[in-house]
């Protein structure tokens, strides 16, 4: 930090985890230079840490990994769900050691001070996990400085005075500025990311009108792999502007921030969408997006959902998926109308996972299938939505 006042801090300590209510945590500092601000949450997974960090649902956010062992399979050009990092900072127990992995080419140090990401290691994470189950996430600031000299005042006070994701929208800030066309495939092994086969952009397939609020990009691939030709629009996108694109169904994608925030100027389009009778398909801030459309409300959750192990009961059948989750907000249970169906419900806590309209082609999970975590227990949603276009 420039002109940082000096401060006394352990034998070996470069970077600082201050909370918002004076909790100073010290570690080692990794990654670049500098500090952040936003909210700490943690993150259950035991791989896949480049596509959390990648991942737009995690702007504002430093995530807290739970898995010891971060970092020792580097980093490489395809485990990424958008062009750089969106999350603010890692928080980590081991230090990151040299990649062991036959697809790594850059370890993951060099990775985030490439991108500017800071990351802190050496914190004991249970700790800190148990702490946020107690008092639910908190603001804060992550800080890495090579000298070991921090401010500890202006941490705590940026930490205290930042506002917090509730009533921020962010989807704005993450989403596309123009349309684009996208036809890749999903990624296998010794052939990496494929082109979709039968001419993904041929007139043949149906096209789906994606509305990127912050997307993943593996959503998109495995909308193809189902059949669809896939335009992406900005989240600000119009009625007329997404009508004029001739959809055949639309998709409302996962992003970052207070759905309710987003709500202002996304919900006017969705509700003209459902008007327009074509079949609709969200995830995660998609799928609080039309709740809201349809009457229900969101609410804060304590600490949130995030993690690749979360099971998921699907109330037709009661089979349980296995699912992948990043989201700090729900829909409220007991706020859907009577034509919303509850279609899948979280067996960690008993929120809201999924619905449908019982008077429109629409519907939704707040969970994201297309990480497949199960490996294949969701990606029946993406078969079921393009099979309705068809």
């Amino acid at each position: 930090m420039a002109d940082a006042k000096p401060s006394p801090v352990p034998t070996g300590a470069t970077g600082v985890l201050v909370l918002a209510d004076g909790t100073v945590i010290w570690g080692r500092g990794f990654g670049a230079e500098g500090q952040a601000v936003g909210e700490v949450c943690y993150n259950t997974a035991m791989t896949g840490y480049q596509e959390v960090m990648t991942d737009p649902s995690y702007a504002g956010q430093i995530v807290t990994f739970t898995f010891p062992h971060i970092g020792n399979v580097g980093t490489n050009a395809e485990d990424i769900e958008a062009d750089s990092p969106h999350a603010l900072g890692m928080i980590v127990r081991e230090d990151v050691t040299g990649p062991s992995n036959f697809r790594s080419v850059q370890p993951l140090d060099s990775w985030m001070k490439a991108h500017g990401q800071i990351g802190l290691s050496g914190i004991d994470t249970r700790a800190l996990t148990r702490r946020m189950r107690t008092i639910g996430a908190p603001n804060g600031v992550i800080a890495h400085a090579a000298d070991g000299r921090f401010d500890l005042d202006a941490l705590r006070a940026m930490a205290s005075n930042w506002p917090g994701l509730e009533g921020m929208d962010l989807a704005k800030s993450v989403s596309t500025a123009t349309d684009y066309d996208w036809d890749g495939g999903v990624w296998r092994l010794g052939f990496g990311y494929e082109a979709a086969a039968d001419g993904a952009g041929g007139a043949a397939r149906p096209h789906v009108v994606a509305v990127d609020y912050g997307s993943k990009r593996n959503i998109f691939r495995n909308l193809v792999k189902a059949g669809a030709k896939v335009t992406v629009v900005p989240a600000t996108a119009s009625f007329e502007a997404i009508m004029a694109l001739k959809p055949d169904g639309i998709f409302l994608s996962n992003g970052p921030g207070d759905p309710a925030a987003t709500a202002e100027y996304a919900v006017p389009v969705i509700r003209k969408l459902l008007d327009a009778d074509l079949p609709l398909f969200g995830i995660c801030l998609g799928h609080q997006l039309l709740g809201l459309t349809v009457g229900a409300r969101t609410i804060k959750m304590f600490q949130g959902h995030r993690g690749a192990n979360h099971p998921v009961k699907r109330l037709s059948d009661g089979v349980v998926e296995i699912t992948s989750m990043n989201h700090g907000f729900a829909v409220a249970r007991d706020s859907l109308p009577a034509t919303a169906r509850e279609t899948h419900v979280s067996l960690f806590d008993g929120s809201n996972a999924g619905l449908e309209l019982t008077d429109r082609k629409a519907f939704s999970v707040q969970y994201h299938p297309e990480a497949s975590p199960g490996p294949q227990d969701s990606l029946y949603l993406f078969e079921r939505f393009v099979g309705m276009l068809r």
